[in-house]
């Protein structure tokens, strides 16, 4: 079979990417614009400036990922771009530009999960080292500033079909890790500084009782499922860790860490740690220790009860160094094998787009030209 050559485009949040893949498996070009800095002075997202900022980027992006490729236009097999889910407005920039692209080239438009992608994210750098022998039934976790899921993966013709089994209650973990750096005036993004932050301090400093989910999600209509749900809730450590800076009175520090980051214009995260005392630095470390334990707790449990041969672990979350320890260790004990994406391919990027459109290019699986965005799209 000939090789087929993708261009992927990714704006479903705040990085505008694109890339080219190879045939779903050799990534030939990957470019991505980022927007910490437009959205750090906020401590997260704003979703219009988001959009504005996809605007400006996204055709200088896609020039960039295919004269990084050496390719045109014109000799790309197919156009793929993210549907959702995601915020709504940077979503519609890139399908718009995506359906755009593909009419004026007469070029097959794919459709592509967002989720879906980041699973593919792994599969794509597995078979970039040559394992072609991933073992099903297969779950995986992706978990990122946007999503919490857990997934039972099966094959379906030349794709996958999923089966959500569990997924969170409110907050993502990675939007839980951004509110309490937002908190505690560490600087955006939050996961980045917090992992560092915990290496420094005591994990077992201050006991974070894991989320005790005792009832469906209000408004489920679905039957009762016959096996268990592993859902997770991460807005209660939230307050939680509210509720330690205020009865230990660390507000005065805080705002003393957040004024001298403001005067330093972009600090770098060592410049962030410095002005830590150990009493932030054992704070942090027990709020990521408790998030990791309740992750890697629920996601083995699932594979337990669903006897998986092969676990994936997804998401800009996954690029945590202490979740990636934990469970590669916590995982190996059970004899189950863990895979997880580069750190570059575990945060938003379009070579995760292309790669999961392979399998729908092999099928004919192509958008129509009404194709439109959906910030709500499951993964089926």
């Amino acid at each position: 079979m000939p090789d087929t050559y993708i261009l992927g485009i990714e704006s479903s949040c705040d990085e505008t990417a694109a890339a080219v893949v190879r045939s779903g498996e050799q990534i030939i070009s990957s470019a991505v614009a980022s927007q910490i800095a437009t959205h750090r002075p906020y401590g997260g997202v704003v979703p219009e400036l988001a959009s504005r900022e996809h605007l400006r980027a996204i055709t200088p992006i896609v020039r960039e990922a295919l004269q990084q490729a050496n390719r045109t236009y014109e000799n790309l097999d197919a156009i793929a771009v993210t549907k959702g889910p995601g915020l709504a407005g940077s979503l519609l920039v890139g399908v718009s530009f995506a359906k755009s692209l593909a009419y004026a080239l007469d070029k097959p438009l794919i459709a592509v999960n967002h989720l879906e992608g980041h699973i593919h994210a792994v599969l794509l750098e597995e078979r970039q080292r040559g394992n072609h022998n991933i073992e099903f039934p297969l779950m995986t976790l992706v978990v990122s500033g946007g999503h919490t899921h857990l997934y039972l993966a099966t094959r379906r013709g030349e794709g996958w079909s999923y089966q959500n089994v569990g997924h969170t209650r409110d907050d993502a973990a990675g939007e839980a890790f951004d509110k309490v750096a937002k908190l505690l005036a560490l600087g955006y993004p939050g996961g980045p500084i917090i992992d560092k932050a915990a290496k420094l301090g005591n994990p077992w400093a201050i006991k974070f009782p894991p989320a005790q989910i005792k009832h469906r999600n209000r408004g489920d209509k679905s039957p009762v499922p016959e096996r268990p749900h592993f859902d997770f809730s991460y807005s209660g450590i939230k307050t939680a860790v509210l509720r330690y800076v205020e009865t230990h009175d660390m507000q005065a520090a805080i705002d003393a860490r957040r004024q001298a980051l403001a005067a330093n214009g972009k600090p770098i995260n060592d410049q962030v740690l410095a002005l830590c005392d150990q009493a932030t630095l054992d704070l942090v470390a027990s709020f990521q220790r408790s998030i990791v334990d309740d992750l890697v707790s629920k996601t083995l449990a699932a594979a337990r009860e669903y006897d998986i041969a092969t676990l994936f672990v997804s998401g800009g979350v996954a690029a945590n160094s202490e979740l990636r320890n934990t469970f590669e260790q916590r995982a190996s004990q059970e004899g189950i094998p863990a895979f997880f994406p580069s750190r570059p391919l575990s945060t938003d990027n379009a070579a995760m787009i292309a790669a999961a459109a392979y399998p729908k290019w092999l099928a004919h699986d192509f958008a129509d030209p009404e194709l439109c965005a959906e910030a709500s799209l499951p993964l089926r």
